[in-house]
């Protein structure tokens, strides 16, 4: 049998299971990708609405990245890079801190920032130093405690954990209490001094696009809706079967298999809302966070710092709520412009768009970083992708998209990858 005659399906249009199908692609094969909604991406969504864009969920790719930087064209992507630092509200007062030894801009700043002890910025010295010769399989070989606990036990401050480190870092793990594990936040760490953060110019979504164009012998059935799956066979929501090969779900799996119903996996969510302002409060391309005790806002970004595809003359803010305190609809909305005023001196904002993401990130413990091929396969013919089989981020989706192509590989081929 030709490569391109077997059924290869793959359940989900995401990243992960985008890059899945470039792996198959590249060998030969002709997948069909089976997709839920009207377009891929995935979590990783951009909607243009009032000539703004917006995504869904404020993300950002780290370059870092090493699976990234194996799959993605950066210079196509038209990546505009933050910079290494963050404006915090504090008492009524901004102050800026960042990494000076990559940005000398930030250097007066940080230092005179009224943001943690000298013992404090001292420590952050050494934990970069530390995190730079530690590699990502030590990263995730160390024994796993709460980001929280972690810091504690490094020194930091109460002060400086509270001011920086859970608004910075709430924000990317999408809860309050820095639970996460504390691989993660070794990871994250590691990345951010690596390299920068960055936004495509068309914003978020441009990562799956990309990978989309990409595709030439991969069928994409938008808009179908899985109902099961079991060994060589797939049921849709509308009772039509297809016979299959092989399968690779690049989403939540106990969704689809009966016996995995009780291994669902738990979701941090999050409030996204969009502002028009007359003006910047922050006026460097950087995150915004707040470190007031009972804010519902946890960050805050001006998209329009940066260059983008879409725009109007004035300013596009993101606000992230990682904990809406149970506030929903017109409520969470006027909160969220009262505490833009009070703690950030936004005193004008017009409410455009509120994002209510249920699903934003999993809940994962003994986090990993990658995955051997031949533990992707849950099944003979079935096969698991997503950065749910790893950790919660991007280059996690990649490196299980690409382990679980090269897994149904090893079963077609013989391949030892």
């Amino acid at each position: 049998m030709d490569n391109q005659d077997y059924k290869i399906h793959i359940i989900g249009g995401g990243v992960s299971g985008l890059i899945a199908a470039t792996v198959l692609e590249q060998k030969g094969f002709s997948p069909v990708i089976i997709e839920a909604t009207g377009r891929v991406g995935g979590r990783v969504k951009t909607d243009v609405l009032d000539g703004y864009q917006l995504d869904r969920g404020f993300q950002v790719l780290l370059t870092a990245y090493p699976a990234a930087q194996k799959y993605l064209d950066f210079n196509s992507l038209e990546l505009q890079n933050f910079l290494p630092g963050a404006s915090i509200f504090k008492n009524g007062r901004q102050h800026i801190i960042g990494d000076p030894l990559r940005d000398v801009t930030l250097l007066f700043s940080t230092i005179f920032a009224n943001v943690g002890t000298v013992k404090d910025k001292l420590k952050i010295l050494k934990l970069n130093k530390k995190l730079k010769n530690k590699t990502l399989s030590e990263i995730f070989a160390t024994k796993e405690q709460t980001t929280n606990s972690y810091l504690v036990n490094f020194g930091f401050s109460t002060e400086i954990i509270r001011d920086f480190f859970k608004p910075f870092f709430g924000g990317i793990f999408l809860e309050d209490k820095l639970e996460t594990s504390s691989r993660m936040f070794e990871f994250v760490y590691k990345m951010f001094g690596k390299g920068d953060a960055a936004l495509p110019k068309g914003g978020i979504e441009e990562i799956p696009k990309q990978l989309l164009k990409q595709l030439h012998k991969t069928t994409i059935n938008y808009n179908w809706s899985v109902e099961s799956i079991s060994e060589k066979e797939i049921l849709l929501s509308n009772g039509k079967k297809i016979a299959s090969d092989f399968i690779i779900i690049a989403t939540e799996p106990s969704h689809f298999i009966k016996n995995l119903k009780n291994q669902a996996i738990e979701w941090q969510s999050c409030d996204t809302l969009y502002f028009e302002t007359e003006n910047r409060v922050i006026k460097k391309n950087m995150i915004g966070l707040i470190s007031e005790k009972n804010a519902l806002i946890n960050n805050v970004f001006y998209h329009t710092s940066i260059e983008t595809t879409k725009g109007t003359n004035k300013e596009l803010l993101s606000v992230t709520v990682v904990n809406n305190q149970d506030i929903n609809g017109k409520q969470l909305i006027s909160r969220v412009q009262k505490e833009l005023n009070d703690y950030c001196g936004i005193s004008s904002s017009t409410f455009i768009k509120h994002y209510n993401i249920p699903m934003s990130l999993p809940k994962l413990s003994d986090l990993q970083y990658e995955v051997s091929p031949s533990e992707t396969r849950l099944t003979e013919t079935i096969y698991l992708a997503g950065d749910i089989q790893l950790n919660g981020s991007l280059n996690a989706a990649i490196i299980a998209g690409e382990r679980a192509a090269l897994g149904v590989l090893e079963n077609v081929e013989g391949l030892v990858v």
